[in-house]
């Protein structure tokens, strides 16, 4: 005989709502992503104020122009609207990005960027390529066609541009990201190599692979300013390619803005990328963590605003990890002095804000680390500004607990006491809502 248990029909409903939710946990646990694409998040549909959206409002009211340069396109004129330095210019051979077909060792895509904004041009492409950070829904995508027509428009991404900007290397969300793989003659990168997402934690070694890199650094190697085949792609031989002043016997120059592609701009942008993508994810996580939480109490009868035990842990989870990423853990560490050609490097440094004795979390070491002050720039950013309050305070209080001394986990060993006190002087001066 089979005995069946009788369930209340009035509880039903709740009991399908609450095992959709724990299959969607599941899910985005196995995936270790954020479902970003319905609510809370809704990344497709939801109104943006990113700096690129902002420029596309302007153009739409009439409030703004851009000019068209014969050679270059709208590329001088949206820089200059977006104030994105020449001077950061990087240029990449290997064909990993969109327009693929217009990418090679001879042509390679210039990249120009500042502290939210990156942007991308091909010689003889259709459109420029735009990535942007919103304050709240992290990293946006757009193109601008290169029509002479006097009437640019941009056009917001509708998802085409996830398929290599949401995965695990750029943190499980929407995001940008500095990749390193062994190229070829023509820029198809040779898969079966390996292949690389750099940041300030990567091996010298592994950086740079399918870019070009102007500047110096000593006796350290890296992967750029060269081709590879199957065969070499391992041990290779990478003196050709290393403390490069010109780029001259590659590409002409002259099809650019600047001749360079400077080796510190190239080590900020990939320490900023994935800053920026710890802080999106870290605003993700925690919205999606209260969301969840917030059902689950309509469900079993909770206070409203009650935060489940789960909520909390994973708050705690992703705070610790933008922590890691903010106080510059597991950097590798230079065995050379660094020095760029392009004078990025002076200029990143004069947009510091500075404390009283002059000192800002924009100075560069480049000798042993990336900053003289390890910590990022990036918590200045309208997106560490933004994040949700319960992830944000987390940040906030871990911080001050690691630079008063009063954290002396193995994590933030790298952290002298000098440097512990030097980085809570700069920012009680500048940046004190955070005490």
């Amino acid at each position: 005989m089979i005995f069946e248990r009788k369930t209340d029909s009035r509880l039903r409903p709740r009991l399908v709502l609450v095992l959709a939710i724990v299959v969607s946990c599941a899910h985005e646990n196995a995936s270790a992503q954020v479902d970003f694409e319905g609510p809370p998040i809704n990344y497709l549909t939801a109104e943006v104020r990113d700096p690129v959206a902002k420029l596309a409002e302007e153009l739409k009211s009439g409030n703004r122009t851009l000019w068209y340069d014969p050679k270059f396109g709208y590329l001088p004129a949206a820089l200059e609207a977006l104030e994105v330095p020449i001077d950061s210019q990087t240029l990449v051979f290997s064909k990993t990005s969109l327009q693929l077909q217009r990418i090679s060792p001879r042509h390679p895509r210039a990249i120009y960027f500042n502290d939210d904004t990156y942007v991308g041009f091909c010689i003889g492409g259709d459109v420029l390529e735009f990535a942007t950070t919103d304050p709240k829904q992290g990293a946006m995508f757009y193109t601008l066609k290169q029509d002479a027509d006097g009437s640019p428009r941009f056009i917001r991404d509708q998802g085409q541009c996830l398929s290599c900007h949401a995965t695990n290397r750029t943190q499980g969300v929407p995001g940008f990201l500095v990749r390193s793989v062994f190229a070829d003659r023509a820029g198809h990168p040779i898969l079966g190599s390996g292949t690389f997402t750099s940041d300030h934690t990567s091996p010298f070694a592994e950086r740079w692979g399918g870019w070009y890199v102007t500047g110096n650094h000593g006796s350290m190697r890296h992967m750029g300013n060269r081709v590879y085949t199957e065969e070499d792609s391992i041990k290779s031989d990478r003196e050709a390619g290393a403390n490069l002043e010109s780029l001259s016997p590659f590409i002409f120059t002259t099809a650019y803005l600047g001749p360079h592609s400077d080796i510190v701009a190239l080590m900020v942008m990939e320490h900023q990328t994935q800053m920026h993508n710890a802080i999106a994810a870290a605003n993700y996580e925690t919205r999606h963590a209260l969301y969840q939480s917030f059902q689950m109490n309509q469900i079993l009868g909770r206070e409203p605003e009650h935060v489940s035990e789960s909520a909390v842990r994973r708050i705690d989870a992703t705070a610790a990890r933008v922590l890691r990423y903010l106080l510059m853990c597991e950097e590798y560490k230079l065995e050379d002095k660094i020095s760029g050609t392009s004078g990025f490097a002076e200029s990143f440094s004069s947009k510091g804000i500075k404390d009283s004795k002059g000192r800002s979390l924009r100075d560069l070491d480049l000798i042993a680390r990336l900053f003289r002050y390890p910590c990022s720039y990036l918590i200045y950013s309208q997106s560490f500004d933004a994040l949700p309050d319960e992830v944000r305070k987390r940040v906030c209080d871990g911080l001050v607990n690691i630079l008063e001394g009063r954290d002396q986990s193995p994590t933030y060993a790298h952290l002298t006491p000098s440097m512990r006190r030097d980085i809570l002087d700069i920012l009680r001066d500048t940046k004190p809502e955070i005490f």
